[in-house]
């Protein structure tokens, strides 16, 4: 046998593979498949370039990202499950998307796969030029992809937060920034954040608590206060300004805070549009990221962002809030 992919027009993946008898012919059997239990290898790699069809346009698509394992592979399984159109998971890492691809397929769980690495600019750019072009935009969007540094991790806590919110924030407000334009009428957008956010927000100085909880903050405000954060942790004077030792928690309330900013800006420049913006928290979840002794496993944390991304046509709420267990939060 003779495994391979094919890499479409902006970058979605389909892997495949034929028999030795079948080399250099079209016929082949596009599926997720390995050699010897390996990642996928691109034995053979075509440049798909068409023009998308009415279908391509008038389908429904959601895209999940960091979903090649975890609680974003769990979310990608229930979507397929529910969701009435085309699901996209995605990841960094080609041949780790394959495999969770094929995963779900031994399932009988269809997904298809697009590379993406939100900490990449021109890899976000790419994927919504793809999803712009094949499908007209996206009709659910799930911001997964995070990163959480182990309790025992000796790195500086400069180094922690300076890559703890490259991802957590400043990679995921890149996503929307770029997502947000070509998010379909009736559109759902998830940013997965954490209750942790809401405990360092408990946590900061008064001051700080009253502009994370205002109604008028920007979003140049909040990035301001983001990077001041990572800057004080460099000469450690950030306890001084009013902040708490945790670089995960300050950038899941950086990003439950953006979620609100976005979704007051969604309701005055698109307001006839229906699009529900949230933040919610998928609860402790048993993940590489979490440990082994969480109580969640990641299909009940997949429970609230697919509540969330599916919620009906016509619903003018939750928009703007902080979801945990499918119930708006105090924030």
């Amino acid at each position: 046998m003779v495994t391979g992919c094919r890499i479409q027009n902006g970058g979605a993946v389909q892997f495949y593979r034929i028999s030795a008898s079948e080399k250099g012919k079209k016929k082949s059997s596009w599926l997720p498949c390995y050699i010897r239990g390996l990642h996928p290898v691109c034995c053979a790699v075509t440049l798909l370039r068409r023009t998308p069809s009415s279908s391509d346009m008038s389908s429904r698509v959601a895209v999940v990202t960091g979903s090649n394992k975890g609680i974003g592979l769990a979310i990608v399984r229930d979507l397929c499950k529910k969701f009435p159109g085309v699901v996209y998971l995605t990841a960094r890492d080609v041949g780790r998307g394959g495999e969770a691809v094929a995963s779900l397929s031994s399932e009988g769980v269809t997904a298809m796969f697009h590379q993406l690495d939100i900490n990449d600019l021109s890899s976000i750019t790419a994927a919504a030029a793809y999803f712009k072009d094949k499908y007209g935009g996206v009709d659910v969007l799930v911001n997964n992809a995070g990163i959480a540094f182990k309790v025992a991790d000796d790195a500086p806590f400069a180094v922690q937060a300076d890559v703890t919110l490259k991802t957590n924030f400043f990679a995921t407000r890149d996503m929307l920034t770029h997502f947000l334009p070509i998010i379909k009428a009736g559109g759902r957008v998830v940013n997965v954040s954490s209750f942790v956010g809401v405990r360092t927000l408990n946590m900061c100085s008064a001051a700080l608590q009253q502009r994370f909880r205002s109604d008028d903050i920007t979003e140049d405000e909040l990035v301001t206060l983001m990077q001041q954060f990572v800057d004080k942790t460099k000469t450690a004077e950030h306890k001084q300004a009013g902040w708490p030792e945790t670089a995960y928690g300050v950038s899941k309330t950086g990003l439950t805070t953006l979620s609100m900013i976005l979704a007051r800006r969604l309701s005055k420049e698109r307001p006839n549009d229906g699009i529900l913006l949230n933040a919610c928290c998928p609860g402790w979840v048993r993940t590489d990221m979490a440990g082994p002794k969480a109580p969640k496993s990641p299909e009940e944390g997949a429970v609230t962002p697919v509540y969330l991304s599916l919620l009906p046509a016509g619903a003018t709420d939750p928009h703007g809030k902080f979801v945990s267990d499918k119930e708006v939060q105090v924030w």
